[in-house]
């Protein structure tokens, strides 16, 4: 019900407007009711009090010029007289003539036309009565099937020869005006639930006519998004609605337009992209066997000759990886590339590639530190593009890194396996963190590449990652390095929901009293010998280990072995 109220226009107008209106109603209901019963009240009221004026001066009238001079005929009289006044203007009343309080004399008993209602005279009303002039008081009446009726007791003093001052109250019945009331009130309540119906119908008529074009219209939009582009909305007649429907639909057309353009500009792209990168193969191959035909001579050659003859040779190498990047970007964007997957140990797939960036590192006068877990990192990965991502960002790690270390680490858990390349280089903000993975883009654009990137590293990285259900990440700080992380599935068909290894490193951690501290100089670290294609195990400073390890044999060091290559 929340969702539907949430979701739906419609319904909340008219809800809101059902509750609007009948609040308004009973607001005018109750008003006009009171206004209604006040009305009909008074008039009874003052009609009441008028025609018991009149009884009570014709009462007194027949007393004083009564004849009777005994106590007997003095009683008579008052019985005569309270059955005279029972039939009044408005039709039959009750009549009670009762002594009045206080009095001394000669008492000769109350009358009454009905004894059993003398009780509904309050003392109250009596002692008002004692102080002269005409009062009056609402009271229930009782009736003979349980039920009870509205009516007014009104009283006035009379003076009775030979007894003394008597007070002589009518009882008047306002069924009949209650009946009226509720009559009234009754149609007033049926008037208001027809207006309210009618309201509501009203309402939801006019909403749908309203909500109807704008649902079909959000329908529609919601095929367009999904690729639907030949649908459109209905147009009927010329209104407003039909007009937003023939805009909208003109939208839409001039969408479709412009995607098919730039679907047709996409393909021309990539495909011109493609057949370049093809055509410049065979040029490139014969300038690569001119090429190292100069170099290999270069030694015979003065020395600006030689030093162009080796420019030569770089920089054909970096046109080669070009297009090769090329190539493969072309694979992605048409939709191409292919997943040979295979299961596979993530460790040696990074070890592989730690190897393979070793040189650079030492030209760099970088140093790579490496940490691996004591499990198995199994996956079902694409071994060549994951060693071509952890390529790209060892590369991208040791360039930034301007000779600091290069920190690598494996993460596995149940569902994934990661891999993080943190450099505390130059960094890079949060805004050059969301681009960094784009086409040709570099952070500082006056920043040459001296390793010889092509600028598409890190965007074939991106897809790789992407082919394999994966993540490929970036977090940096200006002054405090950078951080990439890749997370794989371990399984086909798996959805990542977390990863392993944090994307943020965790800053400024104190050790324990009885843990050694770790450097990340290598001077301080003991000297090892030259090694070439060797890891060296240091599980102690004090106890270097040298080995060759293969990663499917047991950890040689333990869970807490650091790696330096």
């Amino acid at each position: 019900m929340v969702r539907r109220w949430r979701s739906s226009l419609q319904l909340r107008v008219l809800a809101s407007t059902l509750t609007i209106g009948l609040v308004a109603l009973v607001a005018i209901g109750g008003y006009v009711g009171e206004r209604t019963r006040a009305g009909l009240f008074d008039q009874r009221l003052q009609q009441i009090l008028s025609e018991t004026w009149r009884g009570t001066e014709q009462t007194q009238e027949s007393l004083s010029a009564s004849a009777a001079n005994t106590y007997s005929e003095v009683a008579l009289l008052l019985e005569d007289v309270t059955t005279a006044q029972r039939n009044g203007g408005s039709g039959e009343r009750d009549v009670f003539l009762l002594r009045a309080p206080g009095q001394t004399g000669i008492a000769l008993g109350a009358t009454a036309t009905n004894e059993a209602l003398v009780t509904l005279v309050s003392r109250e009303l009596k002692r008002a009565v004692v102080d002269g002039g005409q009062h009056w008081q609402s009271v229930a009446i009782p009736t003979a099937d349980g039920r009870v009726e509205p009516g007014i007791v009104v009283g006035q003093d009379v003076d009775v020869p030979m007894a003394g001052t008597y007070q002589m109250f009518f009882l008047y019945s306002l069924q009949a005006e209650q009946a009226r009331l509720d009559f009234l009130l009754r149609t007033l309540t049926f008037a208001a639930v027809a207006v309210v119906a009618l309201l509501g119908a009203m309402t939801w008529l006019v909403t749908r006519r309203t909500v109807h074009p704008v649902r079909r219209a959000a329908h529609v939009a919601e095929r367009l998004a999904d690729g639907h582009l030949s649908e459109r909305m209905t147009v009927r007649g010329q209104d407003e609605m039909a007009t937003l429907a023939r805009t909208f639909n003109e939208m839409a057309e001039s969408l479709q337009d412009q995607i098919r353009r730039m679907e047709e500009l996409s393909t021309l792209q990539r495909r011109f992209v493609s057949d370049v990168s093809h055509e410049l193969r065979t040029p490139l191959t014969t300038i690569r066997m001119a090429g190292e035909v100069i170099h290999g001579a270069r030694e015979d050659f003065d020395p600006a000759i030689k030093r162009s003859a080796e420019l030569l040779a770089t920089q054909l190498d970096r046109f080669e990886d070009l297009l090769a990047d090329l190539l493969e970007i072309s694979r992605f964007d048409a939709g191409a590339a292919v997943l040979d997957a295979e299961g596979r140990d993530l460790r040696d797939i990074v070890v592989q590639a730690v190897d393979n960036a070793t040189p650079l590192a030492e030209r760099r006068g970088s140093w790579l530190q490496v940490e691996l877990p004591d499990v198995r990192a199994d996956a079902d990965v694409d071994p060549r593009r994951v060693e071509r991502v952890l390529r790209n960002l060892l590369v991208n790690a040791v360039e930034h890194a301007d000779g600091s270390a290069v920190e690598v680490r494996v993460g596995v858990d149940a569902t994934a396996v990661a891999v993080t390349v943190r450099d505390h280089g130059v960094g890079m903000t949060a805004d050059e963190a969301l681009h960094v993975f784009d086409r040709f883009w570099r952070a500082d654009p006056a920043r040459a590449r001296t390793t010889g990137g092509t600028g598409l590293g890190l965007a074939i990285s991106l897809e790789d990652a992407h082919l394999h259900g994966g993540w490929l990440e970036a977090w940096g700080r200006p002054g405090r390095g950078a951080c990439f992380r890749l997370t794989l599935p371990r399984r086909a068909g798996i959805r990542l929901d977390g990863s392993p290894l944090p994307l943020v490193p965790v800053q400024d951690v104190t050790p324990a009293a009885d843990e050694p501290r770790r450097s990340t100089d290598p001077a301080a670290l003991p000297d090892l010998p030259p090694m070439t294609g060797e890891i060296a195990i240091v599980s102690n400073p004090t106890d270097p280990v040298r080995t060759d390890v293969r990663l499917d044999d047991p950890a040689p060091a333990g869970a807490d072995a650091r790696r330096r290559v």
